[in-house]
C-alpha cells in the first residue's frame, strides 16, 4: 500500500471530513511511529503506526452511505441540543457516521450520513460548488422582479451576499405557491433569509437533491443504505474514484425509520 497523507488516512477511517482531520493534526494530536506529525506528512498503515489522541488508527472499515429524509424538528447533527433528536439517532447505526449537507431544524428533505470523510469534505466545502436542489412553499406568489433579484443574487440582512442561483416557479397547485431553487452556495438558512429580504415567507422547505443523489420516493422520516453503484456514482460526481467502486457495506433489505 503506498503512503498517503495522514489527513486522508484519518478521513478514510471515518474520523471526520478532510478539513476536520487537518485541524486535528494542527492541534498536535496525531503521531506516526511515536512522532507528532505536521500537516502534509505521509504514512502507510501497513508499516507505520498512526495514533490519534493516543488511539491507533485502523485500516479503513467498509464505507457506509445512508440517504435519509429528515423530518422537521430533527437536528442535522451527531450531538443533541435542547432535547431535539438527531439524524444519527433516527438511523441508529453502530458505526460512527457524519451528517453531510446540513438542514436547519425546521427544514426537511435529503440528508446523507456516511463515514466516508473524503466524500463528506468534497460535498460540503464551498470551493467544489456541488448543486443542492430544494422545493420551497412560499406564503405568496413572488413578482417577476422578486424572482429576478433572487436569481441574480442579493445582499442579505447580515451583509453577506447570496450568489446567483436558479429559481423556477412550479405549476400552480390550488392556492399553494411552490418554487424550485438550485444552489451551489451553502450558507446557513440562505433560502429563508433571501425570501425574507424579498418580503416573502417560507412555509415549507424540502431538499430534493444533493449533488448527484436524489431524494426520490423516500418518505419523511425514512432512510435506506445506498447501493454500491449509487455510492460509486456519487463519489465520481464529487471527483473521487474515477472508474472505481468503493468498498461499501451491503444495503439493508428494507427502508429504516
Amino acid at each position: 500500500m503506498p503512503a498517503d497523507k495522514v489527513q486522508k488516512l484519518m478521513a478514510q477511517a471515518g474520523l471526520g471530513s478532510r478539513r476536520a482531520c487537518e485541524q486535528t493534526i494542527r492541534q498536535g494530536r496525531v503521531s506516526v511511529n511515536g512522532q507528532v506529525v505536521r500537516l502534509g506528512e505521509r504514512a502507510d498503515l501497513q508499516t507505520d503506526e498512526v495514533r490519534v489522541d493516543g488511539v491507533p488508527l485502523r485500516s479503513s472499515e467498509p464505507l457506509t452511505y445512508i440517504a435519509l429524509h429528515k423530518p422537521p424538528g430533527v437536528l442535522s447533527s451527531s450531538q443533541s441540543q435542547g432535547g431535539h433528536p438527531t439524524v444519527i439517532e433516527l438511523v441508529g447505526s453502530e458505526r460512527r457516521l457524519y451528517p453531510v449537507g446540513r438542514l436547519d431544524l425546521e427544514s426537511e428533505g435529503l440528508m446523507l450520513l456516511t463515514n466516508d470523510g473524503e466524500l463528506a469534505y468534497r460535498l460540503t466545502h464551498p470551493r467544489f460548488e456541488h448543486e443542492k436542489e430544494y422545493r420551497v412553499r412560499l406564503d405568496r406568489r413572488p413578482t417577476p422582479d422578486e424572482l429576478r433579484r433572487w436569481r441574480e443574487g442579493m445582499a442579505l440582512a447580515d451583509g453577506h451576499l447570496a450568489l446567483p442561483c436558479r429559481v423556477d416557479l412550479e405549476p400552480p397547485k390550488g392556492e399553494q405557491v411552490w418554487i424550485q431553487v438550485i444552489l451551489t452556495q451553502g450558507r446557513k438558512r440562505q433560502i429563508r433569509e433571501t425570501a425574507e429580504a424579498l418580503g416573502l415567507r417560507v412555509q415549507r422547505l424540502i431538499r430534493t437533491r444533493l449533488a448527484g443523489l436524489p431524494l426520490g420516493q423516500l418518505t419523511i422520516g425514512r432512510w435506506r443504505e445506498l447501493e454500491p453503484s449509487e455510492a460509486a456514482r456519487l463519489r465520481r460526481t464529487a471527483g473521487l474514484d474515477r472508474g472505481n467502486h468503493p468498498q461499501v457495506t451491503r444495503p439493508s433489505a428494507h427502508e429504516g425509520g
